[in-house]
């Protein structure tokens, strides 16, 4: 799994932001030990957008069947992303349960819309062949660590996790 620091969320402001390589070493520092590997890659790539990275990606490795992951906050808003449908329609999508949006994310746009391509939590590891768009919503064992703690280096919420909040 790669874990893709952003360089600026475009819809987020920089102010108060710590610079870039300081939020990629926090973040290996958070994940370090858990299999996950932090990129800056975006930064590298230099792109800004999330459906320009996966295109980016699609294009470097076109054998490679990648997934996206995004929380389901993300869900919930990402009919304001820059071609949102266009990131649905080239990669599989899965989404992870966060509080407070596992249920309502449901009725964003984007779940609306792309309701007849959702994928069954159950066969989330059929998501990278299916045909797309195809997505999944994977309800489970929440994890605490919200993106300002990873960011802050708060080590209490080390991928060891809780269960805390568990919805299954």
């Amino acid at each position: 799994m790669w874990w893709l620091v952003s360089p600026q969320n475009p819809l987020k402001p920089g102010a108060g932001m710590l610079p870039y390589r300081d939020r990629i070493e926090r973040a290996r520092a958070f994940a370090r030990g858990h299999g996950v590997t932090v990129s800056g890659l975006e930064g590298e790539l230099g792109t800004r957008f999330t459906v320009d990275t996966v295109a980016s990606l699609t294009r470097r490795a076109p054998g490679a069947r990648f997934v996206w992951i995004m929380g389901a906050d993300n869900l919930a808003t990402i009919h304001l992303w820059k071609r949102w449908q266009e990131i649905f329609e080239s990669i599989p999508v899965a989404v992870i349960d966060r509080a407070p949006y596992s249920y309502s994310c449901l009725a964003s746009r984007a779940a609306i819309r792309y309701r007849h391509c959702r994928t069954p939590g159950h066969r989330a590891s059929t998501l990278a062949t299916r045909r797309l768009p195809a997505w999944t919503l994977l309800l489970g064992p929440r994890h605490d660590a919200s993106a300002t703690a990873i960011r802050s280096g708060d080590r209490r919420f080390a991928f060891a996790g809780t269960d805390k909040g568990s919805t299954t």
